[in-house]
């Protein structure tokens, strides 16, 4: 028995010793997952070894970026910050951190591009990283930190927009068009470069400025990612008294399906700048749908019954009159009428509703229907005065509306 359990003691401590040596890694086979992107495999591979092996640079390090890569953030993230507090001057680890929290963390995502500019001053990526998180809290430090990454890498494209887009907010316009018409010379096609070139022009007034970048917006035909440009290049021919071309730029996003508000709206304005007037009327009924959320109706009935209960009647009528001027629905006419003749007592205004009501009901549920009936009945003649006992006040009247227009 006593030797039986010696036996088991030396096999457990065994196991222990085992385990407890670091692995061996391969890393030649690691590389071949990581530029076959095998993110999943790699992790099969190397996942096993870090329990014993925890605090191993190299492994922490490999496992952190498959991680990241199989965009697993919170798994990357964790690999790296332990690898941060392992060795705090390790550059994949803080550049890796800043990219995971740069979006999430400002305030860590600053110390750790200062640490990287301490550790690596030549490297743009990190003064510029740094100028974007402290834009908008410090500018004018922002602005020296872009120009200096920008001056460290002037042809790099990320320091290019940066640098430009915070020159055209301080309207240093000149500046950032010597910039930006540089490097379209070296690439004409750049997306984010017309689009800046065209916000320049426009924050400057120069309208002229935007014809040239915003067509070449149109030959790409990339409507979809550049809609707000080429709005500013309608606008443009707007305001340069070109209105056909205004149109043709409206007509060209409209067809690749940017229904906008403002699309609808400077088209109208250039077609009755040609006085097409209806044309322009046509548009503009689009845009008032556009502005309008279907929803607003239920919130002037609310507010309309909400009235109601505080007894504050006139208030009532109004919420319900801007329902139906929005949304063209009968019932709040009839809501008006009712206010009027049972709370207010108001017969002529009553009848003033009442009549509006008639002419445009299409009654459908049983209680419209008692509620159309009602009103044709009372005030469907001349002898408004006159009392119907078909349906009274107080026999579903105030009813009707709950029932119809409450979602």
């Amino acid at each position: 028995m006593r030797r039986n359990l010696l036996v088991v003691a030396a096999n457990i401590l065994f196991i222990f010793n085992a385990t407890a040596q670091p692995a061996v890694i391969d890393k030649n086979k690691v590389s071949d997952f990581f530029q076959n992107q095998q993110y999943d495999e790699a992790l099969q591979y190397l996942s096993p070894a870090l329990p014993a092996d925890s605090n191993s640079i190299s492994l922490l390090g490999y496992i952190g970026y498959a991680h990241y890569m199989n965009d697993n953030k919170k798994a990357a993230l964790a690999c790296y910050q332990h690898l941060f507090t392992l060795d705090s001057t390790n550059i994949p680890a803080l550049s890796y951190l800043v990219f995971l929290q740069m979006n999430e963390d400002k305030n860590k995502t600053v110390e750790l591009c200062h640490r990287l500019i301490a550790l690596q001053p030549g490297k743009s990526t990190w003064w510029r990283i740094l100028g974007e998180q402290i834009r908008v809290s410090q500018p004018d430090t922002a602005l020296d930190l872009l120009q200096h990454a920008f001056q460290l890498a002037p042809r790099d494209a990320k320091n290019i927009a940066a640098y430009a887009d915070l020159l055209i907010d301080k309207r240093y316009y000149p500046t950032s068009d010597t910039m930006l018409d540089a490097a379209l010379q070296r690439d004409s096609t750049n997306l984010t470069f017309l689009r800046l070139r065209i916000k320049s022009a426009h924050s400057a007034g120069d309208y002229a400025a935007i014809v040239e970048p915003g067509e070449r917006l149109i030959r790409l035909d990339v409507a979809a990612a550049v809609s707000g440009s080429l709005t500013y290049l309608a606008l443009g021919y707007y305001e340069m008294k070109k209105y056909p071309d205004c149109i043709r730029v409206c007509e060209y996003m409209l067809g690749q399906g940017l229904q906008l508000e403002s699309i609808y709206y400077y088209e109208a304005r250039a077609w009755a700048k040609l006085k097409e007037y209806d044309k322009s009327n046509t548009l503009l009924d689009t845009c008032v749908e556009k502005a309008i959320s279907k929803t607003a109706d239920w919130y002037y009935y609310d507010m309309g019954t909400n009235y109601e209960g505080l007894h504050q009647y006139k208030m009532a009528i109004a919420s319900y009159d801007t329902a139906y001027y929005l949304f063209k629905d009968p019932i709040m006419l009839y809501n008006c009428g009712r206010i009027a003749e049972s709370n207010l007592k108001n017969n002529t205004l009553a009848r003033k509703y009442y009549v509006r009501y008639l002419a445009a009901a299409q009654p459908k549920s049983a209680e419209e229907k008692r509620a159309y009936a009602y009103v044709r009945a009372r005030w469907g003649t001349h002898s408004g005065e006159k009392k119907v006992g078909a349906i009274g006040m107080k026999n579903g009247q105030n009813s009707v509306a709950d029932s119809v227009r409450r979602p």
